[in-house]
């Protein structure tokens, strides 16, 4: 079977294409997918919609329903019909995760995921950024987690790239240095 990510980009890529021309329409489509992401994502969801007698009108009412609280746009209504009618609704955390990363390409943003050994405040996360940006020729959304396991320092990865300053790299390198 092909991979979750390669079936995912083409839809995706589809309704990026549909509302990129409008911010809040392109923002509103994203909140929208990331609802039907966490829906789907829930093992009762799955299991209700993949009840082999339902009819797609009827898993469209439950999804309707389920996402009731939202006033969705024709875009992503229409969109939901075409992942139920294709069977593809379990796609959708890795579809969100696509859709995401198309906007922020296309807003010149990149997310940075920050793994730091102790706990950083705001303050500590901006100068942190601000010091990164350059370096990575690119505005960062930041994602910081905590790992003592780093003992001290910062892991720091974005998109492809690694800059590794923990305690931990430093030791590995080390050994490294003196097994070879």
């Amino acid at each position: 079977m092909a991979e979750i990510s390669t079936v995912a980009r083409p839809y995706a890529e589809a309704l990026f294409a549909a509302v990129r021309s409008d911010a809040a329409e392109t923002k509103a489509c994203a909140d929208e997918l990331r609802e039907l992401s966490n829906l789907v994502a829930q093992e009762e969801v799955r299991t209700a919609l993949s009840d082999p007698r339902l009819e797609d009108n009827q898993r469209l009412e439950i999804l309707d329903a389920l996402l009731r609280n939202r006033q969705q746009s024709t875009h992503f209504k229409n969109f939901v019909r075409l992942l139920v009618e294709n069977d593809r609704l379990e796609l959708a955390p890795a579809i969100y995760q696509q859709f995401e990363a198309l906007k922020d390409a296309a807003d010149g943003v990149a997310q940075a995921q920050i793994v730091s050994a102790f706990p950083l405040d705001d303050d500590q996360v901006a100068e942190l950024v601000r010091l990164l940006e350059p370096k990575f020729n690119i505005k960062l959304k930041p994602h910081v987690t905590v790992d003592p396991s780093l003992i001290g320092g910062v892991r720091v990865v974005v998109g492809d790239h690694v800059l590794d300053t923990s305690v931990q790299a430093q030791l590995e390198r080390m050994r490294d240095a003196l097994v070879a």
